[in-house]
């Protein structure tokens, strides 16, 4: 099935609501809200939703703050509130693209080490503090990260691992699809010639699911929906395998302003979508 592009215009609010005093202008975005979820009832909603939380830089910087840092620290409060509103809809998997192994190479070393005191802190320690709780995966080059960052994400993972909640979070960090595809031949390589396999007779027998056994999220649902916000329309690397039936939704609002307006949208344009989907050819 092929990607489908949603697009979404900018801004929360349009037209009248925007001119109106805060009060008027809170009560007005609660009545739509509810008009959203009134919109969404009984309609085909994702069982998965990957999220590409783009723009905390951009966002820092357009609000004057000091240090881009600080856009990361509100988009990781952004973070949970996507988890809520996700468990509110019912939705029990969500991939959350934290950051790639591009932007650790790229990025200065300040930058990085206030970003991997964020993910411990407000990200990990946020979500463990959940009740109900989330079980949570990890996804990406974990043992290239700082020892704190590597041994927090594991523990998360493995605390949560016996958990019966039934709602799965995927946290990428130092993460790229093309590398996690690599990634997964190699171990399954690894893993049939630890039974004598030979190349010849792997390379007869090999199936996608026999690849897909090792990638991130084996055991869950592929994502059906997934959200980039800043208004790029790029896949960035991002769970490139398992997207191949995924519906795109573009929203031009940085990370860090993200709401659960824009989120409703987008699950709106997704139940429209999937309701109807297009011809194939």
């Amino acid at each position: 099935m092929p990607l489908r592009k949603l697009r979404v215009p900018r801004g929360r609010l349009r037209g009248p609501l925007r001119t109106l005093r805060a009060p008027a202008r809170r009560f007005a975005v609660r009545l739509y809200e509810r008009r959203l979820r009134r919109q969404l009832a009984g309609r085909p909603l994702p069982r998965h939703v990957g999220l590409i939380i783009d723009g905390n830089r951009r966002w820092a910087k357009e609000e004057g703050l000091a240090s881009p840092s600080e856009g990361h620290r509100h988009g990781a409060e952004r973070i949970w509130d996507a988890l809520t509103w996700c468990r509110a809809a019912g939705i029990r998997h969500v991939t959350v693209f934290v950051c790639s192994a591009e932007n650790l190479a790229r990025r200065d070393d300040a930058e990085v080490a206030a970003l991997m005191e964020i993910i411990e802190h407000r990200v990990v320690t946020r979500i463990l503090a959940a009740d109900p709780g989330w079980q949570v995966h990890i996804a990406g080059l974990v043992d290239m990260l700082p020892d704190s960052t590597s041994r927090a994400l594991k523990q998360a993972a493995d605390t949560t691992s016996a958990s019966e909640a039934g709602a799965h979070v995927t946290l990428c960090v130092g993460y790229g699809g093309r590398q996690e595809i690599a990634e997964a031949v190699r171990s399954l390589l690894l893993e049939r010639a630890a039974t004598g396999t030979g190349l010849a007779e792997l390379a007869a027998a090999v199936t996608e699911d026999d690849i897909a056994r090792h990638l991130t999220g084996d055991g869950q649902p592929e994502p059906d929906l997934i959200i980039r916000t800043s208004g790029e329309q790029r896949m960035s690397n991002f769970l490139l395998w398992q997207s191949t039936g995924a519906y795109l939704h573009f929203c031009d609002c940085y990370w860090p302003a993200f709401g659960e307006i824009d989120f409703l949208r987008a699950l709106r344009d997704f139940a429209a979508r999937a309701a109807d989907p297009p011809d194939l050819w």
